[in-house]
């Protein structure tokens, strides 16, 4: 019998062992899920590059579009600005060393902050397209409670037309459409700069995979053109089409649904 109970008691330790050690793997997992973005933000020269080259793009076609302006155009750009003008790897990174997960009130705190380095290069690209008459827009998912703290960190970076009416916050929908069908009505929108697909047209909004890569093709010839995207691998609405737009996931579902999202070689033999 007691050979019998140390036996059980073995099976048992050894379970919870295991069960323990899943659930270790697990979360490691999730954590570097969320760190490898943002090290690629701080860390990786080709991030700067990609930066770099957006604005450049930007400012190329700024230059064609005030070469075929007619006289008295009034010219604008709509841009994003968390992760297009404005860096807050900072953020994410602070939540995966205190091994927290997103919340609003870190983020609150880091907005208060009035912390945020530029992504490389909008300095100097907005400047120029001020230098221009192009009047810059910054249209923003921030909450309008959050527009004070936002323009003294705007101050902070030197950012042209940094006022309360040229920053269109979140109020209460979160598209961004009516806020850039207010600048259409009193300007001609040049350029429209952004991290999110949902930063250019409402095409994009709680689509699926497919449907998202259908929009995008769609309208292939804005990009580069009409439409300037900043890279973003940390998050967006890129990252929620992958777990289908479900809250509330827990680490190992979101494993699962991110393997069953990508595609390996074998199926292409199929």
């Amino acid at each position: 019998m007691k050979k019998i109970l140390a036996i059980a008691a073995a099976a048992i330790f050894t379970i919870g062992l295991a069960t323990q050690c899943t659930v270790t793997e697990t979360t490691d997992v999730q954590t570097d899920v969320r760190a490898y973005p943002v090290l690629f933000h701080q860390t990786s020269a080709e991030y700067r590059a990609l930066c770099y080259q957006a604005f450049n793009l930007a400012k190329l076609q700024l230059e064609l579009k005030l070469e075929k302006a007619a006289p008295g155009t009034k010219l604008a750009i709509v841009t994003d600005l968390d992760e297009t003008i404005m860096d807050n790897s900072f953020s994410e990174a602070e939540n995966i060393i205190l091994d927290r997960e997103y919340n609003s009130e870190g983020w609150a705190e880091w907005v208060e902050m009035a912390a945020a380095p530029e992504v490389p290069g909008a300095v100097e690209f907005l400047q120029w397209v001020a230098g221009k008459g192009i009047e810059v827009f910054y249209i923003s998912n921030r909450k309008v409670t959050q527009v004070d703290a936002t323009l003294e960190n705007l101050v902070k970076l030197n950012l042209p037309y940094a006022d309360k009416d040229h920053m269109l916050f979140k109020a209460e929908e979160s598209s961004k459409q009516s806020r850039r069908d207010t600048v259409a009505s009193k300007f001609e929108i040049a350029l429209l700069l952004g991290d999110n697909l949902n930063d250019f047209t409402t095409a994009f909004e709680g689509g699926t995979i497919q449907e998202r890569f259908a929009a995008t093709d769609s309208v292939r010839s804005d990009w580069g053109t009409r439409f300037i995207v900043l890279p973003n691998a940390i998050y967006g609405e890129w990252e929620s089409a992958i777990y289908d737009y479900k809250k509330g996931l827990t680490n190992s579902e979101k494993a699962q649904l991110r393997k069953e999202k990508m595609t390996g070689y074998a199926k292409l033999r199929k």
